[in-house]
């Protein structure tokens, strides 16, 4: 019942499972990773190849024609100038009598008007100017002062020159007496230029008026200008006894 082995047959026998393990997780290996990985790319879905399309470049367009030429202008021919003698008195005469040259043609200038003379001066006027414009107005005078009433804050100026008024001799005779009050426009040079009656008294208000026309003033000075002005003047009459 008992076998004889010997040392190369045991070793046989020991490396026998060794082998079959690694083929076995070599299988297993195999199943584990392998297979969900085809079976994963069978279900991925596929890529498009793509599609490369390719154009020829358009041709390059030709280049412009060149511009046309300016249009040659013909030069203007200079005027013919007629021979010296042409105007010269003839020595002998002539066989037949031929026409008088034309005058020469004189160019045009820009800007001519209607009626201007042949070779005027530009920017003439139509017809002409038939004499010479009218000088300007006079700038007109500065405005005259404006007339004040003596009277508040505005004092009279001194009276340079004083006339009593003549007592009429029928006021005298009647013994007229009272109070004559007028009203004095002086100017600007102190002199009155205007007097009126505000209170009149019979036979002796023109003898007031007379009087007071004589007077002068000084001259009324406001903000450096000599200023006209109006003030009252009163005048009182009286008879003297004996």
């Amino acid at each position: 019942m008992f076998d004889v082995f010997d040392g190369k047959s045991r070793q046989s026998m020991a490396a026998t499972p060794v082998v079959i393990s690694i083929i076995g997780h070599a299988v297993l290996a195999l199943a584990v990773v392998v297979l969900p990985i085809l079976f994963a790319t069978d279900s991925m879905p596929q890529v498009p190849s793509m599609m490369a399309f390719t154009a020829e470049m358009p041709a390059t367009p030709p280049p412009p024609p060149p511009p046309p030429p300016p249009p040659t202008t013909k030069a203007a021919e200079p005027p013919k100038m007629l021979p010296a003698d042409a105007f010269a008195a003839p020595v002998e005469a002539p066989s037949q009598i031929l026409p008088e040259p034309p005058e020469l043609p004189v160019a045009p200038r820009e800007g001519g008007v209607e009626g201007g003379v042949v070779g005027g001066v530009q920017g003439g006027i139509v017809g002409g100017l038939m004499a010479a414009p009218p000088p300007p107005p006079p700038p007109p005078p500065p405005p005259a002062p404006k007339l004040v009433r003596i009277g508040g804050n505005i004092q009279a100026p001194q009276l340079v020159k004083r006339v009593e008024p003549t007592y009429p001799e029928l006021a005298l005779v009647a013994k007229v007496t009272g109070l004559v009050i007028l009203e004095a426009s002086v100017g600007a040079d102190g002199t009155v230029q205007e007097v009126r009656v505000l209170r009149s008294v019979k036979f002796l208000d023109q003898a007031a008026v007379d009087a007071v026309k004589q007077w002068r003033y000084a001259p009324l000075v406001l903000n450096g200008t000599p200023t006209p002005f109006v003030l009252s003047v009163t005048l009182n009459f009286s008879v003297k006894e004996g």
